[in-house]
């Protein structure tokens, strides 16, 4: 079994140079690969390895970044059309998530074309993860709003736990902020 260890930003940790790595009876010998060390060209010849090619040894990673948009671009030859695309959709959202470690947000977005990342099933299921914690968020605001008017009715701390379905601590912490104000 060959292992290997990636890393993907440049610092000054020493753990970069260990190969090896011992806990208790098991041992482990891996090959290190530190990405800023690597010769860009070796990221921009397989479709794959694209999104990594703004991480590699280069002074100037906007202008990488342009070069992987252009390969993303020409992703086509050979393969189905569908497929074309949904491949050029992943590296493209991959090279977006990956150039965020060294570029700012608007350079990514001048260079990369926002509606083929958007289309990506990786910043689809970003998107959905945080419409899930924008909805989760909501409720609980709609809840905490709910028990904080029927507080201030009067209705008791039993009848709130059954409506809100929160515990009786966290009414009681509620009751405490209208006391408070």
């Amino acid at each position: 079994m060959c292992q290997i260890v990636i890393y993907l930003r440049k610092t000054s940790s020493e753990l970069v140079s260990e190969n090896t790595f011992r806990l208790n009876n098991t041992y482990h010998q891996f090959e290190v690969i530190r990405l800023w060390e690597q010769p860009t060209e070796r990221f921009l010849s397989i479709p794959g390895l694209l999104p990594f090619a703004v991480l590699s040894q280069t002074n100037d990673p906007t202008m990488v970044l342009t070069q992987v948009a252009k390969a993303v671009e020409a992703i086509s030859v050979g393969v189905a059309h569908r497929r074309h695309r949904q491949l050029q959709r992943n590296i493209a959202a991959a090279s977006g998530l990956l150039a965020g470690l060294v570029l700012n947000k608007n350079v990514i977005s001048k260079i990369l074309r926002s509606e083929i990342m958007r289309e990506s099933v990786i910043y689809q299921q970003i998107l959905e993860e945080g419409e899930a914690k924008d909805e989760a968020k909501g409720k609980a605001e709609t809840t905490r709003k709910l028990a904080l008017n029927l507080l201030r009715i009067g209705m008791s701390l039993d009848q709130i736990a059954q409506v809100t379905e929160l515990s009786l601590e966290q009414i009681q912490v509620l009751q405490q902020e209208i006391q408070n104000s």
